[in-house]
């Protein structure tokens, strides 16, 4: 019976996603330049490459995208600022100030960047445990980061959250369980309809969390009319659940189909492949998920092909299931930051040696953030009381450890 299911779900799979809807372009420099720049805040069109875009019963977003030099400019500044920000971390790790889980996203700024750049002020974003530059981005700082890092008290959770555990108004943390964020994504959306918001959420999650079962829960949820259309899912792909290839991981489902085939079987959301090593790419095809579900169109998925430099977290050497050519080959072909330095150069908008002062700045900045969080300290015994209710909605008092030991609020 489970044979003739299987069968059933591959042909089902066969017939609804093209093959051709698999692959998409993944270099950072394959747009090209449409009409001439201008003054720093004067729109000017550029254009996508073919197959940066692939979908399934949705149309493509436009392969044509308005932008300005100041946006440009402003992606490179951030783009920069978040790779030498987990740099720093990673060093702080070796030098073991950094104790405990440690997952860092350097390869990857043109997700986070890209991501923030089409989001509204009021948009509200979840994702796992790869969760720094976002919350840098939605209203958290350089500093906050680092030193809830280093469990300080002037990290972003008062040193009492540590990497994945880190909030603003806007942004809902990272979060340790796979797959765990895409049905609290589901709830964010839902409050954010209940009132009445205008707003779009944006649930990430990796390779990792693809089949697990909570994931689809959510999916169908957000597709039924009560969710609408603000909700939706995103999946950043590194190629690499963990430590395991996703063609390998493919292969399998041959064998034993995953949920992803009843999935297509059953749901109603909408799927779209975007190329995330290219920073406008990834901005275009955000903002067309944002104006597609603000529009009534009912949630959408997004799979964004991307590439991580360093292993899953810092206790991974990431060469054990990949070569270091296969990584020196990504960093020098299809990095994005460097992608994004040669559209600037080569579209006439800086020159190499402002860049070059940009870096500078962007490693004095986060230099100073690492001093900052080293200088602060370590909560206090009292701080363990802290955190745990929301303010105002206290009991009269907790227990600690022992019955004797009890806090009064």
């Amino acid at each position: 019976m489970s044979s003739r299911l299987a069968s059933i779900s591959r042909r089902a799979l066969s017939r609804r996603i093209p093959l051709g809807a698999r692959s998409v372009q993944v270099a950072a420099d394959s747009t090209k330049l449409s009409s001439e720049p201008g003054e720093p805040s004067q729109p000017f069109t550029v254009t996508l490459d073919n197959n940066t875009f692939k979908g399934y019963r949705t149309e493509a977003p436009g392969l044509e995208v308005s932008v300005t030099k100041e946006n440009l400019m402003e992606w490179y500044k951030q783009m920069t600022l978040m790779r030498k920000m987990e740099q720093a971390a990673g060093a702080m790790y070796q030098a073991k100030l950094i104790r405990g889980f440690c997952h860092l996203a350097v390869g990857q700024e043109a997700i986070s960047v890209g991501f923030h750049s089409a989001m509204a002020k009021d948009d509200k974003l979840i994702t796992s445990y790869r969760c720094h530059p976002f919350a840098v981005l939605r209203g958290g700082t350089i500093t906050g980061v680092l030193a809830e890092l280093l469990g300080r008290q002037a990290g972003m959770s008062n040193g009492k959250g540590g990497s994945m555990h880190i909030f603003t108004p806007t942004f809902f943390g990272g979060n340790g369980i796979v797959g765990a964020q895409v049905p609290l994504g589901a709830g964010i959306a839902f409050a954010d309809k209940y009132m009445n918001k205008e707003t779009a959420t944006f649930a990430l999650y990796g390779d990792g969390a693809a089949n697990q079962g909570q994931v689809f829960e959510a999916f169908n949820m957000a597709s039924r009319s009560i969710y609408n259309s603000l909700s939706f899912g995103t999946c950043p792909a590194f190629s690499y659940v963990r430590t395991t290839s996703t063609g390998w991981a493919r292969l399998r489902s041959v064998v034993r189909p995953t949920q992803s085939t009843i999935l297509v079987v059953i749901s109603s959301l909408v799927f779209r492949r975007a190329n995330g090593m290219d920073v406008i790419a990834v901005h275009q095809a955000v903002k067309y998920a944002r104006d597609w579900t603000l529009s009534g169109n009912g949630p959408l998925l997004l799979e964004f092909v991307t590439y991580r430099y360093g292993g899953h977290s810092m206790s991974d050497p990431g060469t054990t299931y990949r070569t270091r050519e296969e990584v020196q080959r990504m960093r020098s072909t299809q990095d994005p930051i460097k992608g994004l330095q040669k559209y600037i150069e080569d579209w006439g908008l800086a020159t190499e040696e402002t860049l070059k002062e940009i870096d500078k700045e962007s490693k004095a900045e986060v230099d100073a953030a690492v001093e900052e969080a080293k200088k602060s300290l370590e909560p206090e015994l009292k701080d363990l009381w802290t955190d745990i209710y929301y303010a105002g909605t206290e009991p009269p008092f907790m227990r600690g450890r022992e019955r004797e030991e009890v806090h009064y609020y």
